[in-house]
């Protein structure tokens, strides 16, 4: 029988929709990186060793409830998969299920997929409430499969994770103990691909003595700890320095430390390449260099000591023989153990011309110093928005569509009469294919495989970029990370070949990353509504109907932004903004008001605030009703009799609690300068003084959850010095980079302060209120005295104080919570909102 035209027509259909799907599956080059890649894992019984090592810290009482195999792909269909199935041998003080995988990470994958769907169990990060197992039966007892087995293939091969600057933002303090808990929760997330930058300095050390750079040359050229990952891109030097040899020693043991477990895991580590970025005093040893210096980056006066980098151009030999020496030297250290290697280089190299010849030859050259280091490297493409804000004239900033550009836009729209086709395709192409692999580094926001012809056929991971600054800020939308990576993935002439999370900080928002996470083994859309009913009862332990209509709200809400603004947080509170209002506002109609705020006490008329960049006006990103989220913190305070045992429970509490306070100051902060401008000494007395007082009752707040304290960033911090010297250079990296960040003078603030602002107690309130105290002050002076506001004078004393509070020892920030989370929130709603 001849086919109908409709059943013709739905036969091209599948064929293209098959077509669309594998290129990681088919494509014989990307099936020869994986083989060589499989290769380069240890034995399976190491890996089912060091998955058994994780189901130990992860749940002891069940070490022998489960059984783990490594599993051949072939059993998978050539993909990377894992199995559950019922143990059915004798059960006496034996396995209960036996989870097999492809990898010790699919293993581990396994198991979290059984404990979430089969036990109601639940992991999540130690800030973010930690791991709750209590819902999972006592051995002998755990739930039966009810079907013969479980099988979850990925649909791409690849589940990558980090930023360049989360190794800052959120690990910098870390020792052995809380990075084996990260890749526990890496692996139970089926991350196979992560970046691994710790101790890299140590490798450079060793590396420039052969090029004749003294020790001297790099205090000059390493930043200081927290602040390592701008240095490491030519963004600063020497700011926060110099690195001691105890940091330097122990952090290439702690690196080797990292990888050791990674390895045993399954996983392939990313690690660094030679970028281009050179000391100083590189030019002098070799004079004939290519070497450029490059423009500032966001000091306040082009001050010499940490701005204006130097770049050896990739067309220069010397280029080549460094990139293959730092290479060879790390696989000295590690051994063999990757071919897979980030790069963001060619960041102030302005080409001469715009011929793809050109641009083509820069790429092959980059390319050639990690492939003579490592025959079999392959370079991973990923750029962070750090540099885009700075430097967008040069070559790599018009190469960064990797990242987000705030400044100038996204590339390829915004640049787009330099960035035609052919010069897309002369950079990408300029590596054999299968050796550059590509981060869509916004996908959830902001996609560029849809607008680029996927790469131009070059292999890409879809990534979610999500959070700035290690900000705290209950933010996402669950809808795009759900659907974004299957659209891709399905979409014609597909070229994706994993998903990715590429954070700039960690330790928040937890649903976002289980969901994210979870995405890499998801071969269809997840029913988001469906799926947070489940996570509401995982996360809790228990079903409870107040908290699941709760996040039905958020999930619309909080969880739903869809308007593309990159959200930073910039709450006035922990970003107050540095402006005069009498020169910016004008006029009382309430048309005016960025906020757009109605009559009602608490609703926006709009959700947005979108305004135009030279307004001069403060903006602070809302994008939902407040009126509903204030609904939701209702309901989670009903529940919270039914839920307060639960860590994770009060962490979400306190949370949403602090996003309703937070979104409110903003309302009352413009309100207060609205009546500065209007001259309304009364009302700006008494919405400043609210305005204040919101800030203590956030603070006392936050201090009763173990996970928004200042106390635990310090003292982590100077847990990890050797000696008095030491522990006074971390403090200040520490304190200093969750506020001004950057250098700053007389009455120029730093261009990056509350970059990385966060909202923790201690910081509250001997940090941000002593700041908004002393701006109130000047304006009621302003009134009181009839005189013109002295916003340089505020600036001046608030700056002063700001360098006595970075530069201070003496206070010891509490490193554990106090007082009751529950009754905190019911007051501070009853307070005001009712």
């Amino acid at each position: 029988m001849r086919p109908t035209p409709i059943e013709l027509f739905l036969l091209v259909l599948l064929f293209f929709s098959l077509h669309s799907q594998t290129l990681s599956k088919h494509h014989p080059t990307i099936n020869r990186l994986l083989h060589r890649l499989d290769s380069l894992r240890p034995t399976p019984s190491v890996q089912e060793s060091a998955a058994k090592g994780l189901l130990q810290r992860l749940i002891p009482t069940h070490f022998h409830s489960f059984d783990f195999t490594i599993i051949s792909k072939d059993v998978c269909g050539g993909s990377s998969c894992f199995l559950i199935e019922n143990y059915d041998g004798p059960r006496r003080m034996g396995p209960e299920i036996v989870i097999k995988g492809t990898t010790g990470v699919e293993i581990a994958s396994g198991l979290h997929w059984y404990l979430k769907y089969k036990c109601n169990a639940h992991v999540s990060w130690d800030k973010t409430g930690g791991i709750q197992i209590s819902s999972v039966p006592q051995p002998g007892h755990l739930p039966r499969l009810d079907s013969k087995r479980i099988l979850i293939r990925r649909p791409v091969p690849w589940n990558y994770y980090q930023n360049v600057v989360t190794s800052s933002y959120s690990y910098v303090w870390w020792g052995w103990g809380r990075w084996e808990r990260e890749i526990d929760w890496m692996a139970l997330q089926g991350i196979n691909l992560p970046l691994a930058f710790t101790g890299q300095e140590a490798i450079w050390q060793k590396v420039f003595k052969r090029f004749n750079i003294s020790k001297e040359d790099l205090d000059d050229y390493f930043g200081g700890p927290a602040f390592l990952a701008w240095a490491r891109m030519g963004n600063l030097h020497a700011w926060g320095g110099p690195l001691s040899k105890n940091w330097l020693g122990d952090q290439l043991l702690l690196q080797k430390r990292i990888l050791s477990r990674m390895l045993e895991l399954g996983m392939t580590p990313v690690l660094p390449s030679f970028s281009g970025n050179v000391p100083s005093a590189l030019r002098k040893i070799y004079p004939g260099a290519n070497i450029t210096r490059l423009d500032d980056w966001n000091t306040v006066d082009g001050d010499s000591r940490w701005c204006c980098t130097y770049l050896l151009n990739p067309s220069d030999p010397l280029f080549i023989d460094i990139g293959e020496a730092f290479i060879k030297q790390q696989i000295e250290e590690y051994g063999k153990i990757t071919n897979i290697y980030n790069c963001d280089t060619f960041n102030e190299n302005t080409p001469p011309t715009s011929e793809p010849k050109y641009i083509s030859s820069l790429g092959a050259a980059v390319y050639k110093a990690m492939s003579k280091g490592n025959k079999d490297a392959v370079w991973l493409m990923q750029n962070d928005k750090a540099r885009t804000s700075s430097f967008h004239a040069m070559i790599f900033e018009k190469l960064s569509y990797l990242r987000p550009t705030f400044v100038q836009g996204w590339l390829f729209s915004s640049d787009s009469k330099f960035w035609k086709p052919p010069q897309m395709k002369a950079l990408l192409h300029s590596v054999p294919f299968g050796k550059m692999i590509v981060l869509d580094l916004f996908a959830e926001v902001k996609p560029i495989w849809n607008t680029s012809a996927q790469f131009y056929a070059t292999p890409y991971i879809w990534c979610m970029l999500h959070n700035f600054g290690g900000n705290i800020e209950m933010y996402g939308n669950l809808e795009s990370i759900s659907s974004g990576p299957v659209d891709a993935r399905v979409s014609e002439n597909s070229t994706m070949v994993g998903v990715g999370m590429c954070m700039e900080g960690i330790e928040h928002n937890p649903v976002v990353y289980e969901l994210m996470s979870e995405m890499a083994f998801r071969d269809e859309k997840v029913d988001v509504q469906k799926w947070l009913k489940s996570y509401a009862r995982r996360r809790y332990m228990k079903e409870n109907h107040q908290v699941e209509a709760a996040w039905e709200i958020l999930y619309h809400t909080v969880y739903n932004c869809t308007d593309g603004i990159a959200d930073h947080n910039t709450d006035f509170i922990v970003k107050l903004p540095d402006w005069d209002p009498s020169s910016s506002v004008q006029g009382e109609s309430r048309e005016t008001d960025p906020y757009m705020i109605s009559t009602d006490p608490y609703e926006t008329k709009r959700r947005f605030l979108l305004q135009d960049d030279n307004s001069g006006l403060p903006k602070a990103h809302l994008w939902y009703s407040t009126k509903e989220v204030i609904k939701a913190l209702q309901l989670f305070l009903e529940a919270g009799d039914d839920l307060f045992g639960s860590l994770t429970y009060r962490y979400d509490m306190v949370d949403l609690t602090r996003q309703v306070l937070s979104k409110l100051a903003n309302k009352v902060y413009f309100e207060a300068v609205t009546a500065f401008v209007k001259k309304d000494i009364g009302s700006l007395r008494r919405l400043s003084d609210k305005f204040l007082e919101l800030i203590k009752d956030i603070d006392v707040l936050l201090a009763s959850d173990d996970n928004f304290l200042l106390g635990t960033w310090l003292e982590s911090a100077k847990k990890l010095a050797r000696n008095v010297d030491e522990r006074k250079q971390y403090e200040w990296n520490a304190r200093t980079q969750v506020t001004m960040w950057y250098d700053s003078k007389d009455v120029n603030q730093s261009k990056l302060h509350d970059y990385a602002n966060k909202f923790w107690s201690g910081l509250l309130e001997d940090y941000y209120l002593p700041r908004a105290t002393l701006y109130f002050n000047e304006m009621l002076k302003s009134l009181g005295d009839k005189k013109k506001l002295e916003i340089e004078e505020w600036r001046r004393e608030w700056i002063t104080m700001s360098h006595k509070w970075q530069q201070s020892s003496s206070e010891i920030y509490p490193v554990k919570a106090k007082g009751d989370a529950l009754a905190i929130s019911r007051h501070l709603l009853h307070k005001y909102f009712t």
